[in-house]
């Protein structure tokens, strides 16, 4: 799957180059107004942003929950893609994997908003089954790490899904390179922590079930 695929039986029609590049520069502009202002951002300001007009935002997206949804559908399909990249580099370099995952999602955490910093409740097949898989991935992952004995064994997809969202959570007030450096930096503080050296048990914490259960819209 790659960003913005629909789901399953839901195949579009290809864009035109123009519609496809209006598409994705509204999509852009979201992502920084959501950054900035929340997901209540104006969809007026959003169409300024993207250097077209509000009817043209309307013709892609024709209210503002579908809009909302692509942003998270785009990013949960990049995380995806980093854990599988990741979970396929285990196989010749489990040591490492882990670390590359987390500094994939840091080199795009800009196409992150929604995800990574808590994004409004989701509903919908797609977004729960993008959100499982991850963890599945992830799990494989922390699996093949924990064999090559690079791991603690008490570390879960859970923990993993959490470092990503605080490395990359926006720090609007520094420039991009010295937020870059931190969000590298503490990458490195959490991998240490992850190593198999004599440390604490870790406490108990919610599973993927658990915090699921929270984020899926309740019904009507």
């Amino acid at each position: 799957m790659t960003r913005g695929t629909p789901a399953k039986g839901t195949a579009q029609p290809r864009l035109r180059a123009d519609a496809a590049r209006n598409r994705e520069q509204v999509l852009t502009a979201a992502r920084q107004a959501f950054r900035e202002l929340g997901t209540a951002a104006p969809l007026d300001e959003i169409a300024r942003r993207a250097g077209v007009n509000i009817a043209t935002l309307y013709r892609r997206f024709p209210d503002r929950d579908a809009l909302i949804r692509q942003v998270l559908v785009d990013g949960y399909t990049l995380v995806l893609e980093a854990a599988r990249s990741a979970t396929e580099a285990a196989a010749s370099s489990p040591g490492t994997a882990v670390e590359q995952f987390l500094l994939a999602l840091v080199d795009r955490r800009d196409e992150l908003v929604l995800p990574l910093i808590g994004g409004p409740i989701t509903d919908g097949d797609q977004l729960i089954g993008l959100q499982r898989e991850i963890a599945d991935t992830l799990e494989r992952l922390l699996a093949a790490a924990r064999s090559a004995d690079a791991v603690r064994a008490d570390v879960t997809a859970v923990d993993l899904i959490m470092a990503g969202a605080l490395v990359c959570r926006p720090l609007p007030y520094l420039p991009g390179q010295q937020s870059t450096a931190l969000a590298r930096r503490h990458v490195q503080v959490f991998l240490d922590g992850l190593r198999p050296a004599p440390s604490r048990p870790l406490p108990s914490g919610p599973s993927h079930e658990d915090i699921t259960a929270h984020l899926q819209a309740e019904p009507e």
